[in-house]
């Protein structure tokens, strides 16, 4: 579905002494644009100063621009009022009067995310988000916060209006009669509905898939989720440590039993050098295995012995499945979900001649670097 077909559909920006942006987009998104993006709903994210404009210049009753826009071109019902409005407030609760110092662009930009977040988590709304308003720090953080949790259906955008109509204190839309205000500069008149407005869409990235579910459901800080972000950016790199039975994968350290950590090296070692991944039906797979949890526990261990004796009973998946599955969880549990999915061990090519699927890992050979063993 295209934004416009959604059945919620929310404009959102943020607003500081001029509260004009929201007329002049909602004005080109529900009448200029084609096909028609009709909010269902607007909210704005603004100081305690830009909510009191907002309030009187916007919604009041009787000389509400946004009324007045909607009823100059017969817009249907949209929803709209003093709850729609959100007042960045400080660490202590109060609303902020502007924005100036570290602690309250930290306010600021927590406060932007939560929205954003809690706007985005229904699948059944389209976001537009305007950018126009505001200081331009709040602006910034707005647009990354759609980046972090947009959609495909959510868009960015900026409104810019011609002069002398730009930031004129009595210019809130392109009226569809005529109306004169005057040049605050040298009093000339001119006519609102002459002015041309226009939105520059901003193509934004979306990193929404590189983020953890309690992130995408939970509480988190703004700074906290981009450093989130930025762990799921760097190229994928693995780096196995034998001596220590462990791994770092994505820049997390986890740490593996003897037997299961062997099979994870062997299948990153076939993974660097080129090599297939393995069916417990390999001629020999028993005795590479063996090889290598020898190497990290000593052939005169009990627990080399016990599992020796146990291949010898009889070798087929059940002795490969569980540690697979455990190590999968391992690594999901340490780096999440979507972080973890490069370093699973998956199904890697069938066995020739057979329905059996290989289990393998698919990082590059460049990727995966392997310290110093004995084997």
């Amino acid at each position: 579905m295209q934004p416009h077909d959604y059945p919620r559909r929310i404009l959102l920006a943020v607003t500081g002494l001029s509260p004009q942006v929201v007329t002049e987009t909602l004005y080109w998104l529900a009448v200029q644009r084609q096909p028609a993006f009709i909010p269902t709903e607007i909210r704005l994210i603004t100081t305690a100063e830009g909510a009191n404009r907002a309030r009187l210049e916007l919604l009041h009753p009787d000389s509400g621009r946004f009324h007045r826009l909607r009823a100059d071109y017969e817009l249907p019902r949209i929803q709209f009022g003093e709850d729609g409005i959100h007042v960045i407030e400080n660490s202590e609760g109060r609303p902020l009067a502007d924005i100036r110092g570290p602690a309250d662009n930290t306010s600021a930009a927590d406060c932007i995310t939560a929205i954003v977040r809690e706007l985005t988590q229904d699948d059944g709304r389209a976001l537009h988000v305007s950018i126009a308003g505001g200081r331009k720090t709040m602006g910034y953080y707005l647009g990354y916060a759609l980046s972090l949790y947009g959609r495909a259906q959510d868009r960015l955008s900026h409104v810019l209006v011609n002069s002398p109509y730009e930031s004129h204190p009595e210019f809130f839309y392109p009226t569809p009669r005529s109306r004169v205000i005057h040049s605050r500069a040298d009093g000339r008149p001119f006519d609102t509905r002459d002015a041309q407005v226009t939105v520059a869409d901003i193509p934004f990235v979306r990193l929404r898939d590189g983020l953890d579910d309690n992130l995408l459901t939970g509480q988190a800080s703004f700074s906290s989720v981009v450093a989130e972000a930025q762990r799921a950016v760097p190229p994928v790199r693995l780096t196995l440590d034998p001596a220590a039975h462990t791994l770092v994968a994505g820049g997390e350290q986890v740490v593996l039993s003897p037997r299961r950590f062997a099979l994870y090296w062997m299948l990153a070692e076939r993974a660097r050098d080129g090599g297939p991944g393995i069916h417990w039906s390999d001629p020999d797979v028993a005795a590479e295995l063996l090889a290598y949890y020898r190497s990290l526990v000593g052939e005169y261990s009990a627990d080399y012995e016990r599992t020796e004796s146990a291949f010898g009973r009889g070798f087929d998946g059940g002795n490969l499945n569980p540690d697979k599955s455990h190590i999968n969880k391992e690594l999901e549990r340490n780096l999440g979900h979507r972080r973890a999915a490069p370093y699973l061990i998956a199904t890697a090519g069938q066995v020739p001649g057979t329905r059996y699927r290989r289990m393998g890992l698919s990082l590059a050979p460049d990727a995966i670097e392997i310290g110093g063993s004995t084997r």
